[in-house]
């Protein structure tokens, strides 16, 4: 007998593909690494030695471009992570593509139960935004400024697609960080 294709497998998903299983598959796409960054309104208003702003970081390796006219892009967050919540409220965002030298950049903000951004920012090479105030990596290969278009819910992610407001390329030099099979990588 032949199961049905809507019945679950032992898996848990429908089609039949196991968590292990898809994330093996995917580990072997490799993806661009960006730290993707906002503002939020001070953590402690009543503290008068506290910034009128927190910067607030994230790692992401699933971003991508989606137009060229509006010049449109994607970022996949967890759904509930600090930068998923902020990012329904804020709706000023940017991006910094990472060169490869910049991998303890990426380590930094993808680390679980991390300390406070405020600390990781602290020795940190960056320049506000014009348009978001956001802080941009210095070396980064690129940077974006970006105002959130539209957000959707897929599975457990949001995606969040941003029409971009400003576009610059600081650095030209040396490569991508890549990230593959589990671990930051570069080209070459």
């Amino acid at each position: 007998m032949t199961p049905s294709p809507t019945a679950a497998p032992s898996s848990g998903h429908a089609e039949g593909v196991s968590n292990d299983e898809f994330r093996a598959a995917m580990s072997r796409l490799a993806a661009g690494v960006v730290l993707v960054t906002a503002q939020e309104p001070p953590l402690d208003p009543d503290d008068p030695g506290a910034p009128d702003v927190e910067d607030v970081g994230m790692t992401a390796t699933a971003f991508v471009s989606v137009s060229l006219d509006p010049p449109l892009v994607l970022v996949s967050l967890r759904e509930g992570s600090r930068m998923d919540d902020l990012l329904t409220e804020q709706p000023l965002w940017a991006v910094s593509v990472l060169a490869e030298s910049q991998r303890h950049v990426a380590g930094r903000f993808a680390m679980k139960g991390r300390i406070s951004d405020r600390l990781l920012f602290q020795d940190l090479s960056c320049v506000r935004g014009e348009a978001t105030g956001a802080p941009l990596v210095g070396g980064a290969l690129a940077t974006l400024e970006c105002r959130t278009e539209q957000r959707v819910t897929a599975g457990d992610h949001t995606l969040v697609i941003g029409r971009v407001l400003t576009a610059r390329v600081p650095s030209a030099e040396g490569g991508p960080l890549l990230y593959f099979r589990g671990r930051y990588r570069q080209l070459g």
